[in-house]
């Protein structure tokens, strides 16, 4: 991962602050309750966040054009955050003693951004086929599989998502080979040495699923099921059908007792999803092949939390909005493959529109650092179609939509006081090519600024490398 350019001594003492139990730190033990099993089950939570916020200093942002996140806007606005939190937003606010006062006049301030679909860590740079560990292409059904338990903290792609793209969280998934790709894990876009370290507090896991081209194609290849879409579905149905027994076996050893079943870790995921404990992320293009799942998903009790990518999401904007499914989608990328051909530049407008769940996402390295101009994109192309969509409205497709479809909105995603102090300022009107982030806080401890060449993250890995430490 990256951290900033410190003297060595400074560097280990934020290590230690971002490692050393984090004071939202989970237990791995079962919490006990009523009924004779209860307590006695595997721990559902056996590698447990141990971040902590870097120290930050108070802070007040004044004459700044603020949108919060949420769809609100305050022109000449002003943001005061310590301890971690936001504290107070709105105009004309007193600084107070030892507070640092920044005049952003002529710049916008923004919630942090959230990528929900990201592949740094498991995919990190460099390129080649020994980081390669986001696909684990042995089976269609891999549920057992983590995601975090292939990142690599010092993938030099965390500090230019901070650095360039002003994001501060993100959810890194498996890759979409498989039906049931694996655990997914969201963090916080800060140095650590594990991915522990790195782990946002009290976040739910995701779960990596996968419709469409990409499984039948491999397995396909391999002369192994599924090959069809109707395989594809297939497998599907047997694997929640034999997740449901396991739920009402584990279910009836808790309530009653008696000799607990055999554990099996893929199944521990899958009921963890129909507990509610585990969102649902599904892979998917088309509208046809979303209305199946959600259909599916109704079959055996579970809730799809947001399909991926979802090229083909204006077609049924309704069925998302009727089951609370959000989309995750880019702004134009499309006909890289068949079931990408129909998309339309518009299609997060539509769902806007319509009233779902919308909101940006990267996929991409490179696009990660880009996400400001994805939504730039994106609101164009629907200006153009004639649906007006402010600025403050097109800032919650990067910000509350996505905290939502992680389950964690109740702690980021917008300026609200009390919220995690997960802040951006931009050096200009983030809506413009040109712009790029001024200042980059997370909990509220400065981890990028422009202007001071000691606060660039520099990943350990780049250290004594050709060009270190260059970011621009």
């Amino acid at each position: 991962m990256f951290r900033p350019v410190l003297i060595l001594g400074a560097i280990l003492a934020l290590a230690g602050c971002a490692e050393s139990g984090g004071r939202a730190q989970s237990s791995s033990a079962e919490p006990a309750s009523s009924g004779p099993g209860k307590g006695r089950g595997y721990s559902h939570d056996p590698f447990p966040s141990t971040y902590r916020a870097y120290p930050g200093a108070p802070t007040l942002v004044t004459n700044v054009t603020i949108l919060d996140g949420e769809g609100g806007r305050i022109e000449n606005g002003s943001i005061l955050f310590r301890d971690g939190k936001i504290v107070e937003v709105g105009q004309n606010l007193a600084a107070g003693q030892g507070v640092t006062v920044i005049d952003g006049r002529g710049k916008y301030l923004t919630p942090g951004v959230i990528d929900i679909h990201s592949h740094l860590g498991d995919y990190p740079s460099p390129g080649v086929e020994a980081n390669s560990d986001g696909n684990e292409m042995t089976s269609p059904v891999t549920p057992e599989v983590w995601a975090e338990h292939s990142v690599w903290p010092q993938d030099p792609g965390f500090g230019r998502a901070l650095a360039n793209g002003g994001v501060t969280t993100l959810q890194i998934l498996p890759g979409s080979a498989n039906l049931f790709g694996g655990r997914s894990v969201t963090v916080k876009n800060v140095y650590a040495r594990t991915m522990q370290g790195m782990k946002f507090p009290g976040a739910p896991y995701g779960l990596k699923m996968a419709c469409g081209e990409n499984p039948k194609r491999v397995y396909g290849g391999k002369g192994r099921a599924p090959s069809t879409r109707m395989g594809n579905i297939a497998v599907d149905r047997a694997t929640w059908a034999k997740a449901v027994e396991y739920k009402r076996r584990w279910d009836k050893y808790e309530d009653k007792g008696g000799d607990a079943p055999t554990r099996d870790l893929a199944m521990d995921t899958l009921r963890g999803v129909l507990e509610g404990e585990i969102l649902v992320q599904n892979h998917c293009y088309r509208a046809d092949e979303m209305a199946v799942v959600l259909d599916m998903a109704k079959e055996f009790g579970y809730h799809v939390t947001a399909f991926h990518h979802a090229v083909e999401a204006y077609k049924i904007a309704d069925l998302l909005k009727a089951n609370d499914t959000c989309a995750a989608v880019w702004a134009d990328w499309y006909g890289f493959k068949m079931e990408a051909y129909d998309a339309v530049p518009e299609n997060l407008a539509i769902l806007e529109k319509e009233g779902a769940c919308a909101m940006i996402h990267s996929d991409d390295g490179n696009g990660i650092q880009r996400l400001n101009q994805e939504v730039a994109k994106a609101r164009a192309s629907g200006i153009k179609a004639g649906f007006p969509i402010t600025e403050q409205a097109a800032w919650r497709w990067l910000a509350i939509n996505p905290a939502k479809a992680l389950g964690i909105a109740d702690k980021t995603g917008s300026l609200k006081p009390g919220k995690m102090a997960d802040v951006v300022l931009w050096n200009g009107n983030p809506f413009s090519v040109y712009t790029r982030p001024q200042m980059v806080w997370v909990d509220g401890a400065l981890l990028y600024d422009a202007n001071n060449p000691k606060l660039r993250p520099v990943s350990d890995f780049e250290l004594g490398q050709p060009g270190e430490g260059d970011v621009k």
